[in-house]
C-alpha cells in the first residue's frame, strides 16, 4: 500500500488530560506500521457543541504509516478503550481520550465508518491551531485552502485556546 502521511487529532477532558493525549499518541506511535513524525504543542481548550463540561486539552501528530484508513481508525478506536473510553457517551461530550483522523494524505472519502478529511476540522480552533503548529500551509483537500487561512476566519473569542505549557 505504501507510506502515507495523516495527522492525527488527540483530546482528553477527563482525569490527567494531557497524560491521556500523551499516552494515546504513544500509543499509536509504538504501533507497528505507523511512525512518528511531529508532534504539535497542546492546548487547554473550550469544549465546542457540548459547552456543560470541562475544558480538553488537544493536540495534533504528524505519522508515517502503511496502515490503510479504516485500519487506522480501528487501531485509533481499539487505543480509546483502552484508555477506558466508553460507548453511548453524549454527543461531543466529556471523554478520556478522543483520537481522530484528521488528515489522511490528500485522500477524501465520506462513509458510514470514516470522513477524511474529518468534517468539522475547518470549524474547530482546536484542530487548526496544532495542525498550523506543524505546517501551516498544509491544504485542505476538499476546500483547497491552507490551514493557517482557514484558521484565520475563526473567531478567537468563540473557541478560546491557550498553549498549554508543559515538557513533552
Amino acid at each position: 500500500m505504501g507510506v502515507h502521511t495523516a495527522y492525527i487529532g488527540a483530546g482528553s477532558n477527563m482525569g490527567d488530560k494531557l497524560l491521556n493525549c500523551k499516552n494515546g499518541i504513544s500509543a499509536l506511535t509504538t504501533t507497528r506500521n505507523v511512525v512518528e513524525k511531529v508532534w504539535s504543542r497542546f492546548y487547554k481548550t473550550e469544549p465546542v457543541d457540548y459547552k456543560n463540561q470541562d475544558w480538553f486539552v488537544n493536540a495534533v501528530v504528524k505519522v508515517e504509516t502503511t496502515l490503510a484508513p479504516l485500519e487506522l481508525l480501528k487501531r485509533l478506536k481499539a487505543i480509546e478503550r483502552e484508555a477506558g473510553r466508553v460507548d453511548g457517551a453524549i454527543r461531543f461530550g466529556p471523554r478520556v481520550l478522543d483520537l481522530d483522523i484528521i488528515l489522511y494524505d490528500d485522500w477524501v472519502t465520506n462513509s458510514s465508518e470514516l470522513v477524511v478529511p474529518h468534517p468539522r476540522m475547518h470549524k474547530r480552533r482546536f484542530v487548526l491551531r496544532p495542525i498550523c503548529d506543524i505546517d501551516p500551509k498544509i491544504v485542505h483537500p476538499v476546500f483547497k485552502k491552507e490551514m493557517q487561512a482557514l484558521l484565520d476566519v475563526l473567531d478567537e473569542n468563540d473557541q478560546r485556546i491557550v498553549e498549554y505549557r508543559c515538557d513533552y
